[in-house]
């Protein structure tokens, strides 16, 4: 039976689950090799995707004598779920004060603002 999901990536498990979202599919091999520095041993490569497999982020194949690991959870759910528990943990499920502590603390660029006042803007229209 899968471990429950957790909520939230360690930081070695989005490294390598970036490497599987990009590549669709992949051995530890070839997810060790396309680590970007600083590299992981092949031995904490193929621990992770086996607690990765055991908390329901990827799934494996049998290829030969590897096996070949492929993501189950698409980025955009692991994000959401990232912000959501960001969400609960720190600003007790207020988006408002998420949204403010964001835009209070981040310099942004008149692209974002623009892009901001945008989306304020539609949302607005499709309340009334």
């Amino acid at each position: 039976m899968p471990r429950k999901r957790a909520v939230v990536l360690t930081d070695h498990e989005l490294r390598l689950m970036n490497v599987l979202w990009t590549k669709r599919r992949a051995t530890v091999s070839e997810v060790t090799a396309a680590l970007a520095p600083p590299a992981l041993a092949y031995n904490t490569v193929l621990s992770t995707l086996r607690t990765l497999d055991q908390k329901g982020y990827v799934a494996h194949e049998e290829t030969g004598r590897a096996y070949t690991y492929l993501p189950v959870v698409d980025r955009d759910d692991a994000a959401k779920s990232a912000v959501n528990h960001v969400l609960s943990r720190f600003f007790r499920n207020s988006p408002n004060a998420l949204a403010v502590s964001l835009l209070d603390d981040v310099p942004l660029r008149e692209a974002d603002r623009k892009q901001i006042r945008e989306l304020l803007e539609r949302k607005t229209k499709g309340r009334k």
